[in-house]
């Protein structure tokens, strides 16, 4: 029994405890039956750490690197499936991570720029995985779509303890590396006269980001992880003042898109990857317009400036 299937326990009670309480006519059910809670605590831990990583992702300008792990993270998946093991995420992890370090070497080397970098690795792997699946694996299945869009049944104990160690692991290494990081994204250069590890941090990072997107695959999908990690911080930054406050923001929109999400995937029978990305679209879009129309008529002068 893991940390995840232990915390579980602790919640279970209180999740059952506020489900008579709560709208919709399948909604609640997501708070009585066993494979629904795990769901909804793998689902509400990633967000939190989701928000707090995806603000440093913003600065740093590494959208685009969520994004490419979740695709490199697919051909693990489909390594995993092709061989047969029980470990599909813990393979996935192994691709991620070894992609995220050949992308930050290439970057920090000068061999390619990021994004270019990026785009290989990522179509490449995807590729392969596709491949895989279509010689070995029997196609795109149901269980191979779970994985490209995102299928809560699909988390069971096992990924349960995943998602939660993970999330635990990289919410503890933003804290300790908070100062480093935010330091190196804002002056590079002043960080290393000041003896902060530039590199080693960065590639911790970019580590931390592969694991985190892959314990997000089951959730999202590989194709719609970033909506999560990319969504919710852009919210953020519209209405921070600070980078403290954009990532308490970003953990306020992330959690409302997840809510709202399952919410209404349960009630209308969609997809649960699909709509929590779509949601977190729709909030940026509300924020951002509500933004701009208050600026419009308390600072009209600052349009003509």
């Amino acid at each position: 029994m893991g940390i995840g299937v232990r915390l579980l326990e602790v919640v279970a009670p209180l999740m059952e405890t506020i489900a008579p309480y709560l709208p919709g006519e399948t909604f609640p059910f997501f708070f009585t039956i066993a494979m629904f809670q795990r769901a909804l605590l793998a689902a509400f831990v990633i967000t939190i750490v989701a928000g707090v990583l995806g603000s440093f992702l913003l600065i740093r300008n590494m959208s685009l690197i969520g994004d490419g792990i979740a695709h490199v993270s697919f051909g693990g998946v489909a390594v995993a499936l092709v061989i047969g093991t029980a470990f599909t995420l813990e393979v996935a992890a192994v691709f991620a991570v070894v992609a995220a370090v050949l992308i930050f070497e290439l970057q920090d080397r000068g061999i390619l720029n990021g994004d270019t970098a990026i785009a290989i690795i990522m179509t490449g792997t995807l590729a392969l995985g596709l491949v895989l699946l279509r010689l070995y694996g029997g196609g795109i299945t149901p269980m191979v779509e779970g994985f490209l869009y995102g299928n809560l049944l699909f988390i069971d104990d096992q990924s349960l303890d995943f998602i939660v160690t993970i999330g635990l692991v990289a919410l503890f290494a933003l804290v300790v590396m908070y100062k480093g990081l935010l330091a190196a994204a804002v002056d590079p250069v002043a960080a290393r006269v000041q003896g902060i590890p530039v590199k080693a941090i960065g590639l911790a990072f970019s580590v931390l980001t592969a694991l985190v997107v892959v314990s997000m695959v089951k959730i999202l999908g590989a194709l719609l992880v970033t909506a999560l990690l990319v969504s919710p911080a852009a919210t953020g930054q519209q209405i921070g003042k600070s980078f403290r406050s954009c990532v308490l923001w970003s953990l306020l929109f992330g959690l409302l898109s997840v809510s709202l999400g399952i919410y209404y995937s349960a009630e209308l029978s969609t997809g649960s990857g699909a709509m929590i990305a779509l949601v977190a679209a729709l909030v940026f879009a509300i924020v951002t317009i509500g933004k701009l129309f208050v600026n419009g008529v308390l600072n009209p002068e600052e349009n003509f400036n």
